[in-house]
């Protein structure tokens, strides 16, 4: 399988068509009682600013619990998340919080713990997905970048909690197309090569001692699972696979001699399962969900043990191999009735945990949580000026489309309102091989506190549904794709929800090439759209894609179309909405980011540049210190302002 192309901006694989879904479930759920009064019009800021504390953690020792918070920067700047850091006595927060990292450019948004001293963080620059690793002593503050390479990219690979000085990197400083490893210093910078890329390798695995014991080699097409005994020696290969067909190694197991690996080998779904390198081909199977494929898995380092497989239907769950987590687990369920749990992070003896709870309506809070006591400890509150009462139900419901494939999909309906003939806007997700979940959406909950319904749906090539219903999307951009879009069109107004002359079209990254072709290809649907750093012109898209997105590109060319192919070439003119300006006349907003590496200013530029020259109506925000999506709060309020501008105008 792939990794979305053009990622979701929020908050990241594949039937045949679904069995048709029972009748109730082609229905809109009940509306919320009449009683319920219309909540106030709440600040556009208080859905778009930055939490109040979020990303929780705890250092491996447990001496440490941090967070990220909005912290002033330099004088007129916005503040920006950093780092804070917080003593941890007994298991319980002590001291004043104290503020680790100073970054004022952009906000801090990957973090991690490498023993009870040092905190590493990814920064990028201006939105341009080259991140660096930055390490800060959590004692003095002290800050050092450990990649300071300009126009290179660095991941981490393995944190080596049994090393209390290194950690395994990735980057791409030698060939900015492929990733070397480098057990990195992380005082001093220093780094020794462990793996060199031979060229073709896109991802590494360790063991638990962290050495490096799996590659996944990939033609473009075919994918190839390389295995070794030991951390030197050469690479063999396991197995090899079409893209078509996954094979994602996870973790190995308490011996490190046999691997766990998500895989959708001989079935549709994909399922957990044991391999054995002396003999690859039987796969057994550990567990797998009879409707969606499974997504991951979790593996406790102490115990040894495989403690749970994730997986999401309407909304995420969890299957359990261990009766006394899942007892815990439960008991923390019970504690927020209606809302979803997780466990994000944990001290390296697992004694200690961060719980998360989250609704469609809250993004809840944080607290530790004790294992042995089996006592909560609430931290802080995520968003405090939230009221879930004032916040609208996202619905789980399906439609069909019009080849009788059945669309997962989210409605969210205004609140105290009566659902019939809204005003609606239609927001397809990007990837586009990605997923909507249930969950606190701002975007939506801010629509909605506008009187407006939302309908996210999963449409065909959306991920999580199984191996034929992703293979569905190939070759079908601006086709089948966009046929499941306006098929949900056309259930709203069939349902009585929407006004048929009242539909906006939003969407960001590949939902804004849906955005664009919608207007282009369905002008009569809409009323108004926002295209978020969407895709216009599918020949410059594919010409333009990051150097390290290279060993994919031939999977590319069979998923989207291959730019060079006279087969291909008549089908990506067809579907790309910068050669059919003529058709649009639906009034739009384009919004883009100057540094997107995925989808490039000229996107943008194109399609705004056409459209005036007809005379179209089409507002043009673009940012100069942006990428692919909005990450600066003061830019976020102007996107959404102008946003809601828009929208009020054509749609109300």
């Amino acid at each position: 399988m792939t990794k979305p192309l053009l990622a979701p901006l929020a908050a990241a694989a594949f039937v045949l068509p679904f069995v048709a879904a029972p009748a109730w479930a082609q229905q809109v759920p009940p509306a919320t009682p009449a009683a319920r009064a219309v909540p106030p019009e709440l600040p556009l800021r208080d859905f778009f600013r930055s939490p109040a504390r979020s990303g929780y953690n705890l250092s491996d020792g447990g001496r440490w619990v941090s967070f990220l918070q909005p912290a002033a920067g330099e004088a007129g700047a916005a503040p920006r998340r950093n780092v804070f850091v917080q003593k941890l006595v007994n298991g319980r927060a002590v001291g004043e919080p104290r503020q680790l990292t100073r970054e004022t450019a952009r906000d801090i948004r990957m973090y991690a713990w490498k023993g009870d001293d040092t905190v590493l963080f990814m920064k990028d620059f201006g939105g341009d997905e080259n991140y660096h690793v930055v390490a800060a002593d959590a004692a003095s503050g002290k800050v050092r970048d450990l990649t300071p390479w300009e126009g290179v990219r660095a991941e981490l690979v393995d944190n080596l909690p049994e090393d209390p000085g290194h950690v395994l990197v990735m980057h791409n400083r030698r060939d900015r197309k492929v990733f070397d490893v480098v057990r990195l210093d992380v005082r001093s910078g220093a780094e020794t090569v462990v793996a060199t890329n031979p060229g073709n390798v896109v991802n590494w695995v360790t063991d638990h001692r962290g050495r490096i014991r799996v590659a996944i080699a990939s033609d473009g097409v075919n994918n190839t699972v390389l295995y070794r005994d030991g951390d030197s020696g050469e690479f063999k290969p396991l197995l090899t696979t079409d893209f078509r067909t996954g094979v994602q190694p996870l973790f190995f197991d308490g011996d490190n001699r046999l691997f766990y690996a998500v895989s959708n080998r001989g079935r549709d779904k994909s399922a957990l399962v044991l391999i054995d390198p002396a003999r690859p081909d039987a796969e057994q199977v550990v567990y797998a969900h009879p409707e969606v494929d499974v997504e991951g898995a979790h593996w406790s380092r102490v115990q040894k043990k495989l403690l749970w497989a994730s997986y999401e239907t309407d909304k995420h769950g969890k299957h359990f191999f261990d009766a006394t987590m899942q007892a815990a687990y439960e008991k923390l369920q019970q504690q927020f009735p209606g809302e979803q749990v997780d466990l994000t992070a944990w001290t390296l003896d697992e004694k200690r945990y961060i719980v998360v709870n989250w609704s469609d309506r809250t993004l809840g809070a944080r607290s530790l949580y004790d294992v042995r006591s089996g006592k909560l400890t609430k931290l802080a509150d995520a968003a405090p000026w939230i009221k879930p009462e004032q916040m609208a139900e996202m619905k789980p419901v399906r439609y069909t489309a019009r080849d009788g494939l059945s669309i997962p999909a989210y409605l969210t309906l205004p609140a105290g309102r009566e659902p019939k003939n809204l005003a609606c806007v239609v927001n397809p997700h990007g990837g586009p091989w990605a997923r909507d979940s249930w969950g606190f959406n701002p975007e939506v909950q801010f629509l909605a506190n506008r009187g407006y319904c939302v309908l996210q749906m999963n449409f065909r090539g959306s991920t999580g549904y199984g191996r034929q219903f992703w293979e569905a999307s190939f070759g079908q951009w601006g086709l089948k794709m966009q046929d499941d879009i306006s098929d949900g069109v056309k259930w709203l107004v069939e349902q009585g929800i929407a006004d048929p002359k009242r539909v906006g079209l939003y969407g960001g990254s590949y939902g804004g090439y849906a955005t664009l072709a919608g207007v282009t290809f369905t002008p009569d649907l809409y009323a108004a759209a926002v295209d978020y750093v969407g895709v216009s012109n599918l020949f410059t898209f594919m010409k333009t894609i990051p150097p390290y997105w290279e060993p994919w590109r031939q999977q590319m060319y069979a998923m989207v179309g291959n730019p060079d192919d006279p087969k291909d070439k008549e089908r990506l003119t067809a579907t790309s909405p910068v050669f059919h300006v003529d058709r649009i006349k639906t009034p739009l907003l384009v919004a883009q980011g100057a540094r997107d590496p995925r989808v490039n200013k000229a996107e943008s530029d194109q399609i705004v540049e056409a459209l005036k020259k007809r005379g179209v109506e089409v507002e043009y925000l673009v940012k100069d210190n942006e990428g692919h999506g909005f990450a600066n709060e003061e830019n976020k309020f102007e996107f959404y302002g102008a946003m809601e501008k828009f929208f009020g105008k054509h749609l109300k």
